[in-house]
């Protein structure tokens, strides 16, 4: 795919879900042991899930990790079964990449483009393709999430920074 011009930018890691059977297992780790800050909360039955959302780092470098645990360990989504439970990445024009993508055979899971626990508009690439959508996350249910205007800024400048030096224009 090289040579391939994309209308959006993957900015960066905005999450990273890990599930398992007993948050509070989840919380001794990264909360306790590593000292992840607990930020926030997020509980649906329609998700199936109990998450305590985290935080490493802060500003729009801060990147999350959810410690989910489902409501019924017999329901679906089985947000315990599989532990690393999904990556989300920054977009900086979440619309552009899913019609983008979607033309290009990449599937998607259901639901579309929603608001998700943190606030922003997500969706997630389906960890298996099929033959309608052949490309998808080989076994890795990928969140996009929309990034906010500060993100964006944040990592364009990062980007513009990191160009400079490299030229050598500054050092």
């Amino acid at each position: 795919m090289t040579g391939t011009q994309r209308p959006f930018k993957v900015l960066g890691v905005q999450q990273i879900a890990i599930g398992g059977p007993d948050k509070q297992r989840l919380q001794k780790l990264w909360v306790r042991m590593l000292g992840l800050e607990v930020t926030g909360r997020f509980r649906s039955e329609r998700e199936n899930v109990d998450e305590d959302i985290c935080a490493i780092g802060s500003g729009p470098f801060k990147v999350e990790v959810d410690l989910m645990q489902p409501l019924d360990p017999d329901k679906k989504p089985a947000v315990h079964a599989t532990p690393l439970n999904h990556i989300g990445l920054w977009i900086d024009d979440l619309p552009v990449a899913v019609e983008w993508l979607t033309a290009k055979g990449v599937r998607f899971a259901p639901g579309g483009i929603r608001k998700g626990a943190g606030g922003f508009d997500i969706c997630f690439l389906h960890p298996k393709a099929n033959a309608a959508f052949p490309i998808a996350g080989e076994g890795v249910l990928i969140e996009l999430v929309q990034a906010p205007l500060e993100v964006v800024a944040a990592f364009n400048a990062l980007s513009l920074r990191s160009h400079v030096v490299s030229d050598g224009v500054r050092g």
